[in-house]
């Protein structure tokens, strides 16, 4: 049975996918590079290094990748004092901390983003350890970011949670299932079939119904 609960946090524990999909396409047009909204979304959860050759192709990636992504923070940093969290995002983690199992933030956001986001929800008292984009050699869909959150605390099985298909493919790859919530924009359709084992459409309703998942106790079977 799992002891280590993975949590995502960009669009699983803080509102960001929309804002970084709004960064992203600013960063896209400053080398006249025109991509809609939708389809940049749908790359949400990848990682910077990976996103650009898989939204605008290689020939930009090698063109302005390093540009992009310098461009992207620029503009993800204006829109950073907007950004809030969902409800009941510290709660659920301080249940799942009172069921017994260790608890690791795994991001693959900057160190300063991710400090934000910790900072908003008091994460920092809570979790046993958390990860940065500084931690991991490949980003999502790879598995190396929950692969090092696991190792950080010495956990000898995990549950993910997250809301992208980037982050049921990943996990998927360490045979890790991946409880996901709807809150980034993704379908019940598209996450099942990226490897999700349940679905769920916000943080309250995973937090009130923890004992019916791999989540309920480290001791205990989900019903």
């Amino acid at each position: 049975m799992p002891d280590t609960a993975v949590f995502d946090v960009d669009g699983t524990l803080v509102d960001t996918n929309y804002h970084h999909a709004l960064a992203w396409a600013r960063a896209f047009r400053r080398y006249d590079v025109i991509r809609p909204l939708w389809r940049i979304h749908r790359a949400i959860g990848m990682g910077g290094d990976v996103l650009v050759g898989h939204v605008a192709g290689q020939q930009v990636e090698d063109a302005h990748g390093d540009e992009l992504r310098a461009a992207w923070v620029e503009e993800f940093d204006r829109l950073l004092p907007e950004v809030q969290p969902f409800e009941d995002a510290r709660a659920l983690l301080e249940e799942v901390k009172a069921r017994g199992f260790r608890v690791v933030l795994a991001s693959s956001g900057k160190s300063k983003h991710v400090e934000a986001f910790l900072d908003l929800i008091d994460a920092k008292s809570i979790a046993d350890a958390w990860t940065t984009s500084d931690d991991a050699e490949h980003s999502k869909p790879e598995p190396d970011l929950v692969r090092v959150a696991l190792q950080q605390v010495d956990g000898a099985s995990g549950v993910m949670v997250g809301d992208s298909t980037w982050d049921c493919i990943a996990a998927g790859k360490l045979d890790v299932p991946t409880i996901a919530v709807r809150t980034g924009g993704f379908s019940v359709e598209e996450l099942t079939e990226a490897g999700a084992t349940r679905v769920v459409e916000s943080l309250r309703e995973l937090r009130q119904g923890l004992d019916d998942t791999l989540l309920a106790r480290p001791d205990r079977t989900a019903a």
